[in-house]
């Protein structure tokens, strides 16, 4: 699923490449995709971008009439740059949607998944968008504090590894990241919010602010369509079921919850006790 860091780095090499030209095709691939059926994006042709900005998970492509190009990727989407009048190399997933600017580059939606979970919205205002209207803060943005964090846990009986992934609590975080933050904190995916004492909330603000913003860091500089290996590559515990942790040499476990997995270090983060 894509999150905040490599989305943000996303948004910012598309915010580069796209600022100033002009659309001169749209095509859509998949119908499915299209969510605003009044406003559908080939309503942007002729149109010249202006910049571009992110909201969680999703990105917003402006034009210079005052809309928007609304990108909700999804748990598989993505954005492919093409150069001139370039395809997609046959190793790449399927593109919903693309589009060709004035020079005959572009750039290719693209959707992994078995089943499309991707969206195109063109709108005044990101905001209209129901998924970004109720976006928490996100701790990606340097005005995020620690009163943010705490009105996202508060005294709730809530695992914290779900609240660090509830779009409308915290902004951006998913499935990798936050197994991440959790070891990087020493606090088990498990735990509610209200049993955290002052100290542990005070570590997983810490790991959530630190984790997040290193990782923007760290992608930037990396082509587009390397930004998702290169996170896999990142992972210290997510995804790495069965090898040792990078801390304290414990074997990282799995630990199936809720429809999804975490990974987790047995002594870093649950006092030995296997989930």
């Amino acid at each position: 699923m894509p999150e905040s860091p490599e989305v943000q780095v996303l948004v910012e090499s598309l915010g580069e490449r796209l600022t100033g030209r002009t659309v001169r095709a749209v095509d859509v691939l998949e119908f499915r995709t299209v969510k605003t059926r009044t406003a559908p994006p080939a309503t942007l042709v002729g149109r010249t971008f202006t910049g571009a900005t992110r909201h969680g998970k999703h990105l917003a492509l402006a034009v210079d009439d005052d809309s928007h190009l609304v990108i909700s990727l999804g748990r598989h989407g993505w954005v492919r740059w093409l150069a001139h009048e370039e395809d997609l190399p046959d190793d790449a997933p399927p593109a919903l949607a693309e589009v060709r600017l004035d020079a005959g580059e572009g750039f290719a939606v693209t959707d992994a998944g078995a089943w499309v979970s991707l969206g195109l919205f063109v709108v005044d205002d990101p905001m209209a968008v129901p998924a970004i209207a109720k976006l928490g803060p996100d701790p990606a943005g340097d005005a995020y504090s620690m009163s943010d964090f705490d009105v996202a846990l508060g005294g709730r009986r809530k695992q914290v590894k779900a609240i660090l992934q509830e779009q409308e609590s915290i902004a951006g975080i998913g499935n990798a990241y936050s197994d991440e933050i959790l070891h990087a904190a020493r606090v088990s995916p498990v735990v509610h919010a209200a049993a955290l004492d002052e100290e542990a909330r005070a570590r997983l603000f810490e790991a959530t602010i630190s984790t997040v913003r290193g990782a923007i860091s760290a992608r930037r500089g990396i082509p587009i369509d390397r930004l998702k290996a290169a996170k896999v590559d990142a992972m210290r515990v997510h995804g790495r079921a069965g090898e040792a942790c990078p801390v304290c040499g414990d074997t990282v476990r799995d630990f199936a919850f809720a429809s999804t997995t975490a990974q987790y270090c047995p002594t870093c983060q649950t006092a030995g006790a296997l989930l």
